[in-house]
């Protein structure tokens, strides 16, 4: 089949709880839990049950037409979770369609208090929010965007911050207060009345190989949007619904933005789901003005997939399963350290709770990354396959090219035992990969 996306891949058959199984018989320990979807595992009867029970009755009340029980249970559930000032939301089917939503409402609010001139966004080089095009237009991913360069809406770009790759001259400690003058400068260069909203991810995922922020970061730049009445968007759809060991990812940076946008976590991949969540104030001025968000799409809402995150957001909370990331996590990092130790081409291990990036490199101390022709992190992720693991490698995490990392994000309800075995099969697949490089 030409042009197939599964081309050359195994055929999936069946999941049970953190184990996907291939048509040939294989079983794979799922690492990744795809791209960080797969919060509570495969199969989870909970769940199924939950969304069969839905589908006997009905698939979807158009939302139009209908409000109905999983609505508004998953909404009441949700602002448990986010916190009282996050009770207005939008559900949608995905990541990006999450992130479009946010971007429309920030625009739409600005419209509805008279600031129409605010058009303008700004985001960070090295960061992922989406494949629709208001969401590509804001990502620094060099592959996923050169065949639309052109199309997309235009948006400032101010540099990544990682505390392993601080910009030169930099002292690490200073890094949040750099990044956060450097902000502030691009504000005032596009001039603040043109300035919408600064999107980021409060832990960088896909982009950067998991990049957490440096201490002081997110409540600085909280500052400067707030002094140039620009809005903060969290773009939460990776490392939010649990998976860094809080709800919002946020919380653990003291932050609240003004929306955020969440999706994978919120319902573990059991039917496609996502939400913009947008704080009251915002909440105010739109429905005075317009009666509500001008943002949606046909399955807004939609039944089926509201029950089953019904579901997941109800075994994640009376599991305690956030707190268990939250506790098992520096756990979890500090047992790749010690499986990893002794290989020079580990440079670095970061990250939050069951959201872990290790970073390869060619040259530990200064830091140098492998030639992209070598393909390495392509390699440590068929490495994985082929010793029973499913992990997610990422290339170009240092300049869009260049930069070979993977990503590990568990299920929450992983066993002890399938977090040693992830652990060990670990550091068999980047041994195995780094061996397959050519010599000299």
């Amino acid at each position: 089949m030409t042009g197939s996306a599964g081309a050359g891949l195994p055929r999936v058959a069946w999941g049970q709880g953190t184990y996907v199984h291939d048509t040939a018989g294989r079983r794979y320990l799922d690492a990744s839990g795809g791209p960080a979807v797969f919060c509570l595992g495969h199969g989870h009867a909970e769940v199924n049950a939950a969304v069969i029970r839905q589908l006997e009755r009905i698939a979807h009340g158009y939302r139009y037409s209908f409000t109905s029980d999983p609505l508004e249970e998953l909404e009441a559930l949700v602002t448990a979770a986010a916190g009282p000032a996050y009770g207005q939301m939008v559900f949608v089917s995905g990541g990006s369609e999450a992130v479009e939503s946010a971007l429309k409402i920030a625009l739409q609010y600005h419209s509805a208090r008279g600031a129409s001139s605010r058009r303008r966004f700004v985001a960070r080089r090295r960061s992922w929010h989406g494949n629709t095009l208001g969401a590509l237009a804001v990502s620094d991913f060099l592959a996923r965007r050169a065949p639309f360069e052109g199309a997309l809406t235009e948006a400032s770009f101010v540099a990544s911050v990682n505390a392993y790759r601080p910009p030169a001259g930099v002292d690490p400690a200073a890094l949040a207060a750099h990044a956060a003058a450097e902000l502030e400068a691009e504000i005032l260069r596009v001039g603040p009345e043109r300035v919408a909203a600064f999107i980021f991810e409060p832990v960088v995922g896909a982009a950067g190989g998991v990049v957490p922020p440096p201490p002081g970061y997110a409540a600085l730049v909280r500052e400067v949007c707030d002094r140039h009445g620009v809005l903060l968007i969290a773009d939460e759809v990776m490392c939010g619904s649990g998976r860094c060991g809080t709800w919002r990812a946020l919380e653990a940076d003291g932050v609240e933005p003004d929306l955020f946008a969440i999706a994978k976590g919120l319902g573990g991949g059991y039917l496609p789901l996502g939400a913009a969540i947008y704080h009251r104030r915002i909440a105010e001025v739109i429905d005075a003005a317009d009666g509500g968000p001008l943002t949606g799409h046909t399955f807004t809402g939609h039944t089926a997939a509201c029950a089953a995150g019904v579901a997941v957001q109800t075994i994640v909370c009376r599991d305690r399963l956030i707190e268990r990331v939250a506790s098992e996590g520096p756990r979890l990092r500090a047992a790749l350290a010690r499986e990893l130790d002794g290989i020079e081409a580990v440079g670095d291990i970061r990250g939050r709770g069951f959201f872990i990036g290790i970073e390869l490199v060619a040259d530990r101390e200064r830091r140098t990354p492998f030639a992209p022709a070598l393909g390495l992190a392509g390699r440590v992720g068929q490495a994985a396959l082929a010793a029973g693991m499913l992990c997610y490698p990422v290339s170009g995490i240092v300049d869009g090219v260049a930069g070979d990392a993977i990503l590990l994000a568990p299920p929450y309800n992983a066993s002890a035992a399938e977090l040693e075995e992830l652990v060990a099969l670990t550091g068999r697949a980047v041994r195995a990969a780094l061996a397959s490089l050519p010599r000299g």
